[in-house]
């Protein structure tokens, strides 16, 4: 079991913590939220003892084996994989190079037999022997093959070296598993073999992730960064969500009776407990969710912003047909002889391994680029807005306030109609005045939005529209797209995203792999 008592934590001259008390216990999954800057991560490195905090401490039951996802992708560049992998287990890697370095001694003493036959009994007594085989099952699963085993870890791709720090991380069952976004950079077969992983998993885990999906699959708990406190609930990260929003609702209205207030929890909480009943640990949480009470639901201080796409126009039959169209970029041959038809009314994911390949396809098709060969013919009552993958060129070239630079984009001209705008997107009172060039990432993602549901398009062309953002924002967009009546296509590497907003899934891996009416869920043979 890992704990805290009374931790505080200022940073940057906030608070970002007091007095925090709480306590992770065996054969649960806590999935760690909180809204962008909460202290999530820092969270994270206080647990594992990166961070001091100014106060207070943090307790793990002794003898017990921590292991955390390390962030540094260059500390074992001169290290083997499957070595690597072993180290997870600080304790075996010393003493497997302390019993190499004794039998690799020329004068091998009386002295060093007794130390190496105390070393070859930890060993044994630790699974030594079996270490090797369950590295190579750990990397097999993430989908890294016995041929990498033995290559340095410099030579692998970014992608690469993360599933491999995430073997580490998972190597030789720790009693603590701490981890910080370990879907990033995972393609799908890796974060659901990862998903199977955490739901066997005896011991305690702690991870914080943007991926809806993936804390709905692997969360017993949720512990909620809010207020500067963390609190934790039973269920899972929509049961979270939807029990908020409930609670806000009846605590906001105070003429409702006690009575009416606890039969729509009791209705929403047998609702959801029926859900977590599928789950492999879903029995202890169903206990706890039948015993939840009102006083016990969550209410926070998040706010969503509003998305809303509505097409000034609506389109006709024809919108988009594209013609055997290729591209070569730095000699890669990215698009091959692609050719699709899109209907009123598509929602398309844009699939496939290459994220250039997907990326350069949203350019041509928005007309930032020329396709080598091929044609594309957009439908003359077709209107389209645009979300770059690097939105850069919109914010880089000269320092504007968020309301000049939106007012750029905008059919009105009026500064309180703009300012409404940004409103929506949590630009408000002095927020609408900072300089685009001191924005974050996710509050550039948020000024591309609201131009493009400035636009009025009844075509929507997005790259990654999720990157950057909070899973607030992440869900406003979300169900933004699943109301907008027009057509979409767009990539992402989110799955509720997809899954939800997606009617048709086109795959591209230079060429056209396939291309299905159907939802994400089915597409991939997810149950």
């Amino acid at each position: 079991m890992i704990s805290t008592q009374d931790i505080s934590i200022t940073f940057g001259g906030r608070k970002l913590f007091e007095d925090v008390n709480i306590k992770f216990t065996p054969g649960n999954c806590y999935g760690l939220i909180g809204a962008n800057g909460a202290g999530k991560s820092t969270f994270i490195k206080v647990l594992s003892g990166e961070i001091e905090p100014q106060a207070g401490q943090v307790f793990i039951t002794p003898g017990e084996r921590l292991s955390i996802l390390k962030q540094d992708h260059y500390a074992y560049d001169e290290h083997e994989v499957l070595s690597t992998v072993m180290m997870g287990n600080q304790r075996l890697y010393q003493i497997m190079q302390e019993k190499d370095a004794i039998y690799a001694k020329e004068d091998f003493s009386d002295k060093d037999g007794v130390k190496a036959s105390e070393l070859e009994a930890e060993f044994a007594e630790m699974n030594g022997w079996e270490a090797e085989s369950e590295a190579g099952i750990l990397l097999a699963g993430l989908g890294i093959g016995t041929d990498y085993h033995h290559k340095k870890m410099k030579d692998l791709t970014g992608p690469e070296k993360v599933k491999v720090l995430l073997a580490q991380a998972l190597f030789d069952s720790p009693d603590i598993l701490l981890l910080d976004e370990p879907t990033n950079h995972l393609d799908i077969k890796a974060i659901q073999w990862l998903e199977n992983f955490i739901l066997d998993f005896k011991n305690t885990v702690i991870v914080v992730s943007h991926d809806r999906h993936f804390l709905n699959k692997v969360c017993t708990h949720i512990a909620d960064i809010d207020f500067g406190k963390i609190t934790t609930y039973a269920g899972n990260y929509d049961f979270w969500r939807k029990s908020s929003e409930l609670a806000q609702r009846l605590k906001s209205d105070q003429n409702k009776k006690a009575e009416e207030k606890a039969k729509e929890l009791k209705a929403f909480i047998q609702r959801f407990s029926a859900n977590a009943s599928k789950s492999k640990q879903a029995t202890s949480r169903q206990k706890q969710l039948e015993k939840l009470e009102l006083n016990d639901m969550p209410v926070s201080t998040r706010k969503y912003p509003y998305v809303e796409f509505k097409q000034n126009r609506e389109a006709g039959k024809e919108v988009l047909r594209v013609e055997n169209i290729s591209k070569t970029i730095e000699g890669e041959k990215v698009l091959d002889n692609i050719s699709f038809t899109l209907n009123k009314g598509d929602k398309v994911a844009l699939i496939g391994p290459n994220d250039h390949a997907l990326s350069t396809l949203l350019e041509i098709l928005s007309g930032e680029l020329e396709p080598d060969s091929g044609k594309v013919e957009w439908g003359v009552t077709i209107t389209k807005s645009y979300f770059p993958s690097d939105n850069s060129k919109y914010f880089d070239v000269r320092p504007l306030s968020l309301v000049d630079w939106l007012r750029q984009y905008s059919p009105d001209q009026d500064e309180s109609f703009v300012r409404g705008f940004l409103g929506k997107m949590l630009f408000s009172g002095e927020e609408a005045l900072k300089k685009t060039n001191v924005l974050s990432g996710g509050e550039r993602v948020r000024c591309m939005l609201s131009k493009m549901m400035l636009s009025g398009a009844n075509m929507l062309l997005l790259d990654g529209p999720t990157s950057h953002l909070d899973l607030e924002s992440i869900t406003s967009v979300n169900e933004g797209l699943i109301r907008f009546k027009g057509t979409t296509i767009f990539t992402s590497h989110d799955h509720e995203f997809i899954q939800t907003v997606a009617n048709r899934i086109i795959e591209i891996n230079s060429g056209l792999v396939n291309d299905k009416y159907t939802t994400y869920d089915e597409y991939m043979g997810f149950h």
